[in-house]
């Protein structure tokens, strides 16, 4: 065996290893082996998957589930109907005075109005446990599958899953002809397994929002019209035959009097697979040194090659940064393809519209917050959107050499929203938010700043260290907001239990404000005073009149520790601000008369809804 292909099996060897370093925590275990007949007239495929079941759990399964996503593309489905009765919700009015409702504006109504051979169905034929057929009970998107034998606790089954398919017109992430004109975007395309963990099965109705999978690995055949060009997960194993730019021979496609193309994709330790395919694809391919493939397929027109070549040169620049601060990406490649609705995560893979660098990234972020931690998104939504964000909104600030505070929008939306009364705690399952709009801040927004104040609690040289180690213990372990904590505890010394259970399950506020100054002796004397019921540690800093500084650090009591000083500014740690008290007095090292302004949190990164009290200057 050469170096090489002993480097690639460390990689995919990894996960399993990492995986059974932790025996507390089972995570069930599956194999697809999936064929497919893509009619591109009909817009129509049947299917077959070979499934190798491993139940991981210490419980018996008399039942299992699958999801049928695309049957939420029908009239009057739970998905039409939600949006409809969203869009109802008055959220205000627009610069010009008119109403804006809470629509998806993807969605809207749309759904409503599919013609029967523009909707999207999933039908499944049969599903056999072990050769045996068994009961199916439809419940639109979600297949309950009564088992005549159940599965006992640490065993592997085989089923098999006979379907057929037709692709909904483009509405949301998945289906075809859509905006730009890609033909196909093919997401949520196969019958999927529920995800069955530590809180029982997660067999949630596709309405709108997110994703959960078993982890696994994907054989995928799909055999299509010989002038379509296919991309997705995994990587190509026959890519000499199929050609279109992924061989060696780098042609275009091979001479061949068959109709038909039959690609061939694996991957390893994914919990999803996404394809796409069009006739006008081309692709443009980046190699990163002690990296990863990327492939970024696109539509060819006569504006997209400068884009998409730009956006190519600019992931293989952040490459390097991204991978030193969050962790370097396991897999051999990734997949860059125009589709979808406007930018959706898959492993290995993202659609996304256009070119755009901001989205483009953000998708890509979520091979780390998405396809390698797999969190339960639907419970845990700004584990993945918000982390996503965070990672993005970094990045981007590296790549335009900008050093200020990266992440000033997300605290303008979250407070924005505050002003609004609509926002809801961040543990509401992601389908069941009241809006879309308290969704999508939560989830994004207060998500990301999660992570940016969690820097002001601990220390940014500490959340670094965090977030590698958050990496290293728990990508592809399905990781919930506890275990996420419990690093960012081991790691700063801190405790932060309170940190969660404020941000996450409560919509509390921090407002912190300065009160009276008097002298004590020859010494200042302030005295704080905490007006939002969240309590947090604060930063003071003072500014003397002779240009002099010195930073006051004020420790919450439930912290039990203090963050490292971060600057070269005198730092004095004063007493703990216990939690129960809404005033706190602490003396400066010099008296009022020498004092030009006091100011507290000056790196902003606290999320105090209201800083206007924030800063005095003394006469």
């Amino acid at each position: 065996m050469n170096k090489n292909k002993f480097a690639f099996l460390i990689v995919f060897l990894l996960p399993s290893l990492i995986v059974s370093s932790q025996p507390d925590r089972w995570q069930q275990r599956i194999a697809y082996n999936i064929n497919v007949n893509m009619n591109v007239i009909t817009n129509r495929f049947s299917g077959t998957e070979k499934i190798d079941y491993w139940n991981n759990s210490p419980d018996t399964l008399d039942r299992v589930f699958f999801h049928l996503y695309w049957n939420a593309f029908q009239p009057n489905s739970m998905m039409d109907v939600r949006s409809r009765e969203l869009g109802k919700t008055l959220l205000g009015t627009d610069r010009n005075g008119e109403p804006v409702y809470d629509w998806d504006e993807r969605v809207r109504d749309r759904i409503q109005h599919l013609q029967p051979n523009e909707i999207g169905y999933d039908s499944t034929v049969y599903v056999k446990l072990n050769g045996v057929s068994q009961k199916l009970i439809y419940h639109e998107t979600i297949l309950e599958v009564d088992l005549k034998t159940p599965l006992l606790p640490h065993s592997k089954n085989s089923f098999e899953v006979s379907f057929n398919c037709q692709v909904p017109v483009q509405i949301r992430r998945s289906g075809r002809d859509n905006a730009e004109g890609i033909r196909y975007s093919m997401s949520q395309w196969y019958p999927k397994m529920v995800e069955y963990d530590y809180q029982g099965w997660n067999a949630n109705p596709y309405i709108a929002r997110e994703f959960y999978g078993v982890w696994g690995d994907y054989n995928v055949n799909i055999t299509i019209d010989k002038n379509y060009m296919l991309a997705g997960s995994g990587t190509i194993q026959n890519s000499d035959e199929v050609g279109y730019g992924y061989g060696a021979s780098n042609v275009s496609h091979q001479p061949s009097n068959a109709k038909t193309l039959t690609w061939k994709f694996t991957a390893q330790n994914v919990h999803d697979f996404v394809w796409a395919a069009d006739t006008a694809y081309t692709m443009i391919k980046k190699q990163i040194p002690n990296g990863p493939l990327f492939y970024f397929v696109y539509k060819k027109t006569t504006d997209a090659d400068a884009a998409w070549n730009a956006l190519a040169d600019t992931i293989v620049k952040a490459y390097p940064f991204i991978a030193k601060t969050f962790g370097a990406y396991p897999y051999k490649n990734y997949s860059f393809i125009q589709g979808g609705d406007g930018g959706m995560e898959y492993p290995m893979a993202t659609l996304i519209k256009s070119a755009s660098i901001g989205a483009a990234i953000h998708e890509f972020m979520h091979s780390w917050y998405q396809g390698m931690m797999g969190t339960n998104e639907s419970l845990y939504a700004w584990m993945d959107e918000g982390f996503a964000t965070y990672a993005e909104l970094r990045t981007s600030a590296y790549l335009k050499g900008d050093t200020g505070f990266a992440y000033i929008n997300s605290y303008n939306s979250y407070f924005r929203i505050i002003k609004s009364g609509k926002e809801e705690a961040l543990s509401t399952h992601a389908d069941h938010f009241n809006t879309n709009y308290a969704y999508s801040v939560g989830s994004y927004s207060k998500g990301s700043i999660f992570l940016a104040q969690l820097g002001y609690i601990v220390g940014e040289n500490n959340l670094d260290k965090i977030l590698l180690e958050y990496y290293n213990e728990w990508r592809f372990k399905h990781p919930n907001p506890n275990d996420f904590i419990r690093i960012a505890e081991k790691v700063s010394g801190i405790e932060l239990q309170w940190y969660k259970e404020y941000w996450i399950y409560t919509t509390k506020t921090i407002d912190y404000a300065i009160g009276d100054i008097n002298m004590n002796g020859t010494n200042a004397s302030i005295t704080l005073k905490r007006l939002g019921l969240m309590p947090m540690p604060v930063d003071v800093l003072i500014t003397y009149k002779d240009g002099s500084q010195e930073m006051h650090y004020i420790p919450m009591n439930l912290m039990y520790g203090v963050k490292p000083a971060e600057n070269n500014i005198k730092t004095i740690v004063d007493e703990e601000w216990k939690w129960v008290d809404p005033e706190y007095s602490f003396n400066t090292t010099r008296s009022v008369a020498d004092i030009k302004s006091i100011e507290i949190d000056p790196s902003a990164r606290m999320a105090d809804v209201n800083r206007v009290n924030n800063k005095i200057t003394v006469p």
